[in-house]
């Protein structure tokens, strides 16, 4: 299974931040796989933000949880994460991840800046 983050590089303040995960080798709509967005802000920890289930259900950090959406396409075997109303608090490098078999992204940087 592989994972691969897209998205614009560049964010300016109160945009909303949209990223794409493609995957293959394995389909997102598997069952009882989740499908996450997490984030490294530079110097600090790992964020888990968000998932998207098999079935197309969702769960979100409570943290983010008036800002963050993620959807999918099937068609395409993607997912999609976007987060509103950004600050440079948000700047980090994002990835997306399988939580079974602990796959990831090779990570996409997001600079939030005017």
């Amino acid at each position: 299974v592989q994972l691969q983050e897209s998205g614009p590089g560049l964010v300016k303040p109160s945009q909303t931040l949209s990223l794409t995960c493609t995957v293959s080798g394995g389909s997102i709509t598997t069952s009882t796989y989740y499908w996450s967005w997490i984030r490294q802000p530079p110097g600090k920890g790992l964020e888990w933000m968000g998932a998207i289930a098999y079935s197309g259900s969702t769960v979100y950090s409570p943290s983010l949880n008036l800002r963050i959406s993620i959807s999918r396409d099937t068609s395409n075997n993607q997912f999609t994460l976007q987060l509103s109303s950004v600050t440079p608090e948000d700047t980090a490098v994002y990835y997306c991840n399988r939580i079974a078999g602990n796959y990831w992204g090779q990570g996409t940087q997001v600079t939030v800046s005017s």
